[in-house]
């Protein structure tokens, strides 16, 4: 059963803005895994939009799913399978989201020259 449904779409300069001036950006809001491959990308910013898009867009699923409490960005990790993007919960995240019944996610990410956008689907 569908419990909430979420999108965002960003600017990828937005992205590439923020990680030219802050330091900690990428560590504040990427796990070590999402850091490495968006790094290897040829274009790293489009990567890292498309991932905070999907990110918030979790959060947004799961507001609509009754959660309750923050998520921390660096709790959502999307990986990059050979399926396609997948969506992995760790810590107090977890334990929130899957408390309320979400047991799993269904995520698409697209991007063009200058947005990003992702759509997340929390069942």
């Amino acid at each position: 059963m569908v419990k909430g449904i979420g999108i965002d779409v960003i600017e990828i300069e937005r992205i590439e803005r923020a990680l030219r001036r802050r330091e900690g950006f990428v560590r504040r809001l990427f796990t070590p895994w999402e850091i490495a491959y968006c790094s290897s990308r040829p274009r790293p910013g489009a990567s890292f939009a498309a991932r905070f898009a999907a990110k918030e867009a979790v959060r947004k699923a799961c507001t609509q799913g009754g959660v309750k409490g923050t998520l921390k960005w660096r709790e959502i990790e999307v990986k990059t399978g050979e399926q396609g993007p997948e969506i992995f919960l760790q810590g107090k995240t977890a334990e929130l989201v899957f408390g309320q019944g979400i047991t799993c996610f269904f995520v698409s990410l697209s991007h063009s020259r200058d947005y990003a956008c992702a759509v997340v689907v929390a069942i």
